[in-house]
């Protein structure tokens, strides 16, 4: 068994269109809005209607969201990074390893990307990075996620960087009047060099 990885630590990573690095409070205004997005709110499944999506963030909501994003630099047991544009210095959202599972040195992978920063390979390349990372510097065995089926771009983005289906969670989330599959998948560090 390999050491624990160290989430502690919040790494800077450059590639050719984005930056990933631990968050600044500058940070705030473009996570706000890329959270704020109805596509980006349905495809994440942190809404399960159209109508939920709009509802307005009360003071109370937007504080305690800031105030989360403000202790991710502190978080142990996790990597939680700002994916910045190069192009434009702006950050545009997120990249997300979590859900560390010591016995089967593995972990959960998510990635936001608001419309800041959609349909320029942003994304795909803030993916590589952070696998990149997960298996070459913190010495991970697997590194998993969930994408649903009307998300065929996100999809997409992990083929590109290696992940392969494992399966499906059948109508794993209700939106509106519909339930929406979700697709497992998966990258094992042995499959890394594929993916680069």
């Amino acid at each position: 068994m390999t050491a624990t990885p160290d989430f502690a630590a919040k790494p800077t990573l450059t590639g050719e269109r984005v930056i990933l690095r631990p968050y600044l409070d500058a940070d705030l205004p473009g996570l706000r809005a890329a959270m704020a997005d109805l596509d980006v709110l349905r495809l994440t499944g942190s809404v399960h209607s159209d109508a939920e999506a709009r509802e307005p963030v009360s003071p109370e909501q937007e504080k305690a969201r800031l105030d989360w994003f403000r202790t991710r630099n502190q978080t142990d047991g996790r990597l939680d990074l700002a994916v910045v544009d190069k192009a434009s210095g702006a950050c545009v959202g997120e990249a997300v390893l979590n859900e560390w599972d010591p016995g089967n040195e593995s972990c959960n992978f998510r990635v936001l990307i608001g419309p800041a920063g959609q349909d320029r390979g942003l994304g795909t390349e803030a993916t590589r990075l952070v696998v990149g990372y997960g298996f070459e510097r913190l010495g991970l065995h697997r590194i998993a996620l969930e994408v649903y089926a009307f998300n065929p771009r996100a999809r997409r983005v992990y083929e590109k960087a290696g992940f392969r289906v494992e399966g499906v969670l059948r109508e794993s989330l209700r939106y509106g009047d519909q339930w929406i599959d979700a697709t497992v998948m998966s990258i094992l560090a042995p499959e890394w060099p594929s993916g680069r």
